[in-house]
Formats: structure tokens, C-alpha cells, sequence
């Protein structure tokens, strides 16, 4: 083999191995978990599988089977680590089987039982990575890191932050872990329900977060929001009985369905009543209708809920059955908001209400809403709420009042796009509703 045969050789195993480590790097690290009970040792085993990969497969080209190559790899070290650390009984114990002998049967047939129970696993990795023990950037980075297979890199570049602070969070998480004793396992009683909403609240942030970043020059990050769909649809399939589940992932696959329309041309964003519907995607809307009704399906079997993300699955529903912006049930959306302010009330929320008020019965008793939220702390530098009254205010002719708004709202935002929008707004509102 010549030397740029072997070059294009090495780089095609480079690829196929990031490849299969994106796929299957969260079953590898939670079926290694199980053996150390450890999330960062796990994912250290893991890595050091991932460099056998590197080093071996170009020689030896890459295996039928890419994936449990690298499962048994890490595997096979963790096992080898117990050992060394004289742990070896105490863990045999725990997952029940004998295998103090080496003898190929023996991990044949621990091969078997971890195979049998990895959806366990990772139910039990994406419990223990978004730990409430941990503050929300930790969850956020750690789930990233180890159930979305995203390098420390790849994580810095989407949330805009330094990637030193991103490894610091990540090492920081797995020694809080660790020192906290958290146990590899799922929550169960009360504590449950604590430990799920943790879970479905670090999806929901990074799906936002691709969905209108908060910051920098881009209105969307779409590989954010493929992840948490990919995690939103990965959660459904281990907790198929839990409503939230199914209400977060019919939330986020409809709202991912509109992605294609919230940008026109020139990459400007485009907002909700003004996008073309035709470029809704249809593949994503009738997946979140399917979801949603799993999630109704449970709530009428005996679930309780519905809970704030069925809530919002709804709303967002309300939107896609609409072909056009004009046929939008808004008044059904107004009662769909009085509900999640019941179960989840927020400054947000009532802001929300505010607008489909204001779409279903006219601006002047939205305004009424949006003025009683103005000492709200939460939301003193929260850009939506002058935003929204610019809105209503351009409606009812107030055009100076709305331009002042507009202008406030560009300033309070750290999105370059959406700040140009409302500096675009702020300079063309009309002088009449």
C-alpha cells in the first residue's frame, strides 16, 4: 500500500469510528457503568476503547460490527479494572454472576445479561447525568457529553462558550457525582417524578437554545435541536408510559418541524404568522401528533397530567393543523394557556396567554395582561415582554410608544438577528393599527 492509499485508508477508519462513536457511545458508556459504577471511569474505559479503535482498525480494517466491538473493549477493561481494585466480588454479586474465572464462557455470559438489560442502562445514565445535585450548565454539558456523544469542542461551539469552561463544567460534574456518592440506578417512589423533570428540563433547555439562541450572530443552531429531539425520542422509547416523556418529544418534533420556514433567504428570521406553512415539515407534525396522543392515551388510562409539556404539544398542535395563520384556533389556544398557568404558572407563561389573547379577543385586554407584568422581576430584562407590547401597542395606533418598545427590546437581546428584526420593526411601525 502506498502511503497516500494508507493516508485515505486511516482517514476513512477515522471517520467510520467518530461515526460509530456518535451512534453508540452513550450505550457503551452506561453498559460500562453497570461494571464501575462510576459515570466518569466509565467514560474514561470508553475512551480508552475508542483509541483501540484508532490504533487497531486501520491494520485490521473495522468490524462487522463496530459498535460491540467497542462495547466489549470497555467492557473488558472495566472488568479488568474491578479486578485490580479487589473489588471483584462485591461486584460479581451485584450483577449476579460468577466470573471470577477468565474463561470466554464466563464473559459470554456477561456479554448476555448487559445486552439483555442496556436499555436499563441508559435510563440509568441519563438519570444520573441530569442529577439535580448538579446546577443546570453541568447537566447540560455532562448530557451532552455523554448521552449526545458531542466532544468538549463541539460543545463549547454551540452554547458560545470558551472550551476550557465547557471541560471544566464536565470534570467538575463527575467529581460532584462521585463525591455525592450518586448511585447508578433509576429514582423511584416521590423522587421520581423530581428526578424526571430534571431530565425532560435539561432536553427541553438544549432544544431551545438550537431553536432561537440566546446569543451570538445565528437566529437557529440546528444540531442542538436534532440532539435533544434525537434524546427527547430516546427517553420516550425507555419510559413509554410516562406522559411528560411523549409530551416533550410531540412538543419538540413539532416545533422542529417549522425550522425549515423560521429563516427567509438571507438567513433573517422569519416569525410564526408570517412563515410559509407549506414548508412546515409534515414527516416531523404527524410524529408529534402520534406522540402526543401516546401522552393523552396515558393521562386517560390513569397517568397523571397532563403536565406543562403535553400542555405546550397541544399548543404547538393548535399551529400545525392550521394551513393558514388566519385559521388558527386561538381561542382554544387562550384555554390551553390557562391550563399550564395552572400547572406550571410562570411571568412567561401569562406573557404567552397574553398573546393568544390578544390574536383570539384583540389587543386592549392582552395589554391589560402584559402591563401587570411589568414589575415582574423575572422578567426585567426578559426582551419578549417589550416585544409583545410593542406589538399590541402598533395594533391599537400607538405607533411612538411602539417604536420605543421595539427599540428596548433590541437592546435587551443578545441575538444579533433578532435584534436587527426589532430594530427593523422599531424603525418601519406604522403610524395606525
Amino acid at each position: 500500500m502506498t502511503a497516500s492509499q494508507d493516508a485515505r485508508a486511516r482517514r476513512a477508519t477515522d471517520s467510520a469510528v467518530a461515526a460509530v462513536w456518535r451512534i453508540e457511545s452513550a450505550r457503551i458508556i452506561a453498559g460500562t457503568a453497570r461494571i464501575v459504577r462510576d459515570v466518569g471511569v466509565a467514560e474514561e474505559l470508553a475512551q480508552d476503547a475508542l483509541v483501540a479503535a484508532l490504533e487497531q482498525w486501520p491494520e485490521s480494517g473495522v468490524p462487522d460490527n463496530p459498535g460491540a466491538w467497542l462495547t466489549a473493549t470497555a467492557r473488558r477493561r472495566a472488568i479488568d479494572l474491578v479486578r485490580r481494585k479487589e473489588r471483584y466480588a462485591r461486584k460479581l454479586a451485584e450483577i449476579g454472576h460468577d466470573l471470577e474465572s477468565r474463561r470466554p464462557a464466563g464473559e459470554a455470559q456477561l456479554d448476555a445479561v448487559l445486552d439483555d438489560d442496556i436499555e436499563d442502562d441508559l435510563l440509568r445514565l441519563v438519570f444520573t447525568a441530569c442529577h439535580p445535585v448538579l446546577s443546570t450548565p453541568a447537566r447540560v454539558a455532562l448530557t451532552l457529553r455523554l448521552l449526545g456523544g458531542l466532544t468538549t469542542d463541539e460543545i463549547a461551539r454551540a452554547f458560545l462558550v470558551p472550551e476550557p469552561t465547557v471541560a471544566q463544567r464536565i470534570v467538575r460534574a463527575k467529581r460532584t457525582l462521585a463525591k455525592a456518592e450518586v448511585p447508578f440506578e433509576q429514582p423511584q417512589g416521590p423522587e421520581r417524578a423530581e428526578r424526571l423533570a430534571s431530565v425532560l428540563e435539561v432536553i427541553y433547555l438544549v432544544f431551545n437554545e438550537g431553536y432561537s439562541a440566546t446569543a451570538g450572530d445565528d437566529w437557529m443552531r440546528p444540531a442542538l435541536c436534532e440532539d435533544a429531539l434525537r434524546l427527547a425520542r430516546v427517553l420516550a422509547g425507555l419510559m413509554p408510559k410516562e406522559p411528560e416523556v411523549h409530551g416533550l418529544a410531540a412538543l419538540l418534533e413539532i416545533q422542529a418541524s417549522r425550522a425549515g420556514a423560521r429563516t427567509g433567504p438571507d438567513g433573517a428570521p422569519v416569525l410564526l404568522l408570517e412563515q410559509n406553512r407549506r414548508r412546515w415539515d409534515q414527516l416531523l407534525i404527524r410524529r408529534g401528533f402520534a406522540a402526543l396522543a401516546r401522552a393523552q392515551s396515558q393521562v386517560a388510562a390513569g397517568a397523571p397530567g397532563p403536565g406543562p409539556y403535553a400542555l405546550q404539544a397541544a399548543i404547538a398542535a393548535c399551529h400545525a393543523r392550521a394551513w393558514r395563520a388566519e385559521d388558527t384556533d386561538w381561542a382554544q389556544i387562550v384555554r390551553l394557556y390557562g391550563a399550564l398557568a395552572r400547572v406550571a404558572p410562570s411571568p412567561v407563561v401569562e406573557l404567552n396567554r397574553a398573546v393568544a389573547v390578544a390574536m383570539a379577543y384583540g389587543p386592549e385586554d392582552a395589554l391589560r395582561i402584559v402591563d401587570g407584568l411589568a414589575d415582574e422581576p423575572a422578567l426585567k430584562d426578559y426582551h419578549l415582554l417589550p416585544s409583545v407590547r410593542g406589538d399590541l401597542l402598533r395594533r391599537l395606533g400607538r405607533a411612538e410608544e411602539a417604536r420605543a418598545e421595539f427599540a428596548r427590546a433590541a437592546e435587551l437581546t443578545r441575538n444579533a438577528q433578532e435584534r436587527t428584526l426589532l430594530q427593523t420593526r422599531a424603525e418601519s411601525a406604522p403610524d395606525g393599527p
